[in-house]
């Protein structure tokens, strides 16, 4: 199994400066390479202390000269909130830079306050999102881009640097909602589980996710990658009790940041999945859905990590795993004390597991000829 490591740079509630912040996430970020990481990821968010990544191809770029090996991920580059054009020669650009390490995650993004931010109307996102994904993904594969549709009128432009190897089995995109995972198979993507919901539930829609991107694309779908919130203590007492303290403190910052204790998300267009959940958290009380949410995410001793991730192998059969281990204000010593034990006790286990490799970790040979086209 392939194992990441995911940078979020969390600051809630200003508890520390921005900038301090930053030094030790980075701190963190290139400790990963050294311990053994495959992969590192971040994720776009604006505005608020829920995620300060902006630009995490700007990040990449950065982890691109700090490392030599490790795979660069965007979890997720959030399409409806940029021009396509700089989204497709920012990616290609650093494809060159790192020599092809780049995994490619998108998504069609969710908060109120960023899509005001942006000045994009919410109830367009999924319509956006179809054409922008759409765009950039056969830009990368043919070397230039040329789109006629709803929401952008596109010239042939060439790309340059030009792509030089396919993004085809490295690209993923985030999926919630079940019409969210249609999309996602209509469009030939890899599918990113940021684990949300009941594994049954998830487990549910990635089998209608497999039956349609098999009827459209005639191959089978990749497998997924999954990240997840992650809390590992040699004391098991003490590893229920820091997880159900930071990863129920990050359901808060969710809660916060996409305001779903409000009722806008009911009547936006293409968000209308995302009202039951604001039923669910107010039938549980935030504290009892912050504890729902904590226990879909692999925390405990080494052993019972190993085993919560092995449970959510069977449910969905992903092929990677990515670790945050640094999150809701988490102490700089504690998060670091985390991500090493994770590193050093739960990840060679994980290596060890015999699945499918993903795509991303194959030589794919320089299958863009339409770059010179």
């Amino acid at each position: 199994m392939h194992v990441g490591y995911s940078a979020i740079f969390q600051n809630p509630d200003d508890a520390l400066s921005d900038y301090e912040v930053y030094r030790n996430e980075l701190r963190l970020a290139e400790l990963a390479e050294p311990l053994g990481f495959e992969s590192i990821w971040s994720v776009e968010h604006h505005f608020t202390d829920y995620t300060m990544c902006p630009d995490v191809v700007q990040f990449l770029t950065y982890m691109a000269g700090r490392t030599e090996r490790a795979k660069l991920g965007t979890m997720v580059v959030v399409l409806p909130w940029h021009d396509p054009m700089r989204v497709a020669e920012k990616v290609a650009m650093l494809d060159n830079i790192s020599d092809g390490r780049v995994i490619l995650g998108i998504g069609r993004g969710l908060g109120r306050v960023e899509f005001e931010g942006f000045r994009v109307d919410m109830n367009e996102s999924r319509h956006r999102f179809v054409e922008y994904a759409e765009y950039v993904l056969e830009g990368l594969e043919k070397g230039y881009v040329e789109y006629d549709g709803e929401f952008v009128k596109q010239p042939r432009r060439d790309l340059r640097p030009a792509p030089f190897r396919t993004f085809r089995g490295r690209t993923y995109a985030a999926a919630v909602s079940p019409e969210s995972s249609r999309i996602m198979a209509r469009l030939g993507v890899g599918l990113l589980i940021v684990p949300q919901k009941p594994w049954e539930d998830v487990e549910r829609e990635i089998g209608e996710y497999r039956e349609l991107y098999r009827e459209v694309n005639g191959t089978e779908p990749p497998p997924p990658l999954v990240a997840g919130w992650t809390f590992v203590d040699e004391s098991a007492d003490r590893a229920e009790e820091m997880a159900m303290r930071y990863i129920g403190k990050y359901y808060d910052t969710v809660m916060k940041h996409y305001e779903f204790k409000r009722d806008h998300l009911k009547s936006t267009r293409g968000y209308e999945y995302y009202a039951a959940l604001t039923k669910y958290i107010d039938k549980r009380g935030q504290e009892g859905a912050a504890a729902d949410f904590a226990r879909l995410h692999p925390w405990g001793t080494p052993e019972q990590v190993y085993e919560k991730i092995m449970d959510i192998h069977r449910a969905v059969g992903h092929n990677g795993f990515m670790a945050i281990t640094s999150y809701s204000g988490m102490p700089w010593d504690e998060a670091e004390r985390n991500m090493r034990l994770f590193a050093r006790e739960v990840m060679p286990e994980l290596k060890k597991f015999d699945c499918e490799a993903p795509q991303f970790e194959m030589e794919t040979g320089l299958e863009v000829g339409a770059a010179a086209d």
